[in-house]
């Protein structure tokens, strides 16, 4: 018999972002206008696709909405809400990223991160590396 709870993690959609460090600095974009938590910050990336693994999944989404090839390391922590389940990794980028589907990207110091307006699912991540 399966709780309703249990159903609903279930029901959830799988969805990874990139923790982007360089010289103290991570990146972060921000949610556009019209979408779910428009103008908050989160970390880059998107859902992973039927048949995708975590990193496939992740390297394609910052190729289609940042422009940018990527090397997706290790997983440094899952958060989630009652929509998403959220997989961060370390990700090195290969180039420079181009905003192509958020409104705006930031290199945000890591003592700032913790006062940026994020989407819940985000916060895990916050608190692992800030």
């Amino acid at each position: 018999m399966h709780t309703g709870s249990e159903q609903g993690a279930r029901d959830r959609v799988r969805v990874v972002g990139a923790v982007v460090e360089r010289r103290g600095l991570v990146l972060m974009a921000r949610r556009p206008p019209g979408r779910r938590h428009a103008g908050l910050w989160e970390f880059p990336g998107g859902k992973v696709e039927p048949g995708e693994d975590d990193p496939t999944a992740l390297a394609r989404e910052l190729l289609e909405e940042m422009a940018v090839a990527s090397v997706v390391g290790e997983l440094v922590a899952e958060g989630g809400d009652e929509r998403v389940v959220l997989a961060c990794y370390r990700v090195e980028l290969l180039g420079e990223p181009v905003a192509l589907f958020h409104d705006r990207l930031a290199w945000v110091p890591l003592a700032e991160l913790r006062a940026l307006p994020t989407p819940p699912a985000d916060q895990a991540t916050i608190l692992a590396i800030g």
